[in-house]
């Protein structure tokens, strides 16, 4: 009879050959994505010796780089880097990805607020409630779109310094006639906006809404409409 070990034959241990630069052995089992230097690319480097990462700062590469970090990076941390074996490497690649998720969620956050915030603030800017009470005010406006006149959300810029500032904005207008487009241009003069242009673009024509500059106060406005002007924030 012949005769067989239970155990069989054991395995030949790898060598652990990290950190040897090119000369280095990449295990399969870490040949993957690499969530932490896609999320974090130049700061991975820095921390895993893989200073090409450093390119992010170059422009138009820095573009495409944190995709090459993301599927390189974990072969070049191995050769860049000693590591005790493969799973204290992918336990610290694991600890990256995590800080590097938690980075990106709080940054989107942060930004989404930030935006959120800003779309508030300028929807309730005193220029463009200027201009919103100055357009369900016009007769022109009134007679083009009907009324009730609806304003939508602006775009365009606001800007202030000291006492003085300017605006120019646009917002779509509606009413059950016709629906259009507002531009309005506005100058800030002793805490009050000056409305020095305002015209309605409809499909085929666009219409001046005042033949003059409209000082847009509050008892003006009021008047014109039957009730106060609203204040912006």
């Amino acid at each position: 009879m012949s005769g067989s070990t239970s155990g069989g034959i054991p395995p030949v241990p790898v060598e652990n050959t990290s950190g040897q630069g090119a000369r280095a052995v990449v295990p399969p089992e870490i040949r993957r994505w690499n969530w932490g230097a896609f999320l974090l690319n130049w700061i991975w480097g820095i921390g895993n010796d893989t200073y090409i990462a450093l390119l992010c700062f170059v422009p138009l590469v820095n573009i495409v780089m944190p995709f090459v970090l993301g599927a390189k990076g974990s072969e070049w941390a191995w050769r860049n880097k000693r590591w005790d074996d493969i799973a204290h490497f992918r336990r610290v690649q694991r600890i990256w990805a995590i800080v590097g998720a938690v980075i990106f969620a709080v940054s989107i956050a942060f930004f989404a607020l930030f935006f959120a915030l800003f779309f508030v603030l300028f929807g309730r800017s005193e220029a463009y409630l200027t201009a919103v009470a100055q357009l369900k005010a016009s007769p022109a406006a009134i007679s083009e779109l009907g009324t009730p006149i609806t304003a939508g959300f602006p775009s365009g810029s606001i800007r202030i310094n000291g006492g003085t500032g300017s605006a120019r904005l646009s917002f779509s207008a509606s009413g059950p006639k016709a629906t259009g487009t507002v531009f309005v241009v506005e100058t800030l003069r002793d805490g009050h906006w000056l409305i020095t242009s305002m015209q309605l673009q409809l499909k085929e024509r666009r219409i001046n809404l005042i033949g003059r500059s409209v000082r847009a106060d509050e008892s003006q406005l009021g008047s014109a409409v039957g009730a106060p002007a609203p204040q912006g924030l």
